[in-house]
């Protein structure tokens, strides 16, 4: 369960490390909220769903599967297809390479085997 600060998530991905960081410095972790507001929250422009994918993107080129997979199953939760996913993994391997293609793929491939897309 995510720690809360002033009645507030310290994450909306459930990252364990700001439930730690929100134990230690719980104004550090209140001050960051607005930004993380404004960079992942709802009524923006660009639909949760493509800014998700914009994180997915920088994410699997830095390697970071773990997040990977966290930020394509907040993408799905707001309507995001494997079909997408893919395509958006496709995309961010362009300029980022093999190995970014790998790490989201391989992220894509876990949500996959656990079920995260309904079956036709």
């Amino acid at each position: 369960m995510s720690e809360k600060v002033d009645g507030q998530t310290a994450s909306p991905y459930g990252y364990p490390f700001w439930d730690w960081v929100a134990k230690e410095d719980p104004e550090y972790v209140k001050a960051r909220g607005p930004l993380s507001a404004l960079s992942v929250g709802e009524d923006k422009e660009l639909s949760i769903k493509h800014r998700e994918m914009v994180i997915i993107g920088i994410l699997a080129y830095r390697g970071r599967e773990d997040g990977v997979v966290t930020h394509m199953r907040r993408a799905v939760q707001h309507g995001a297809t494997k079909r997408e996913l893919l395509e958006a993994i496709e995309s961010a391997a362009v300029p980022g390479g093999g190995p970014t293609f790998s790490t989201g793929v391989q992220a894509l491939m876990q949500l996959d085997r656990d079920g995260a897309f309904k079956r036709a």
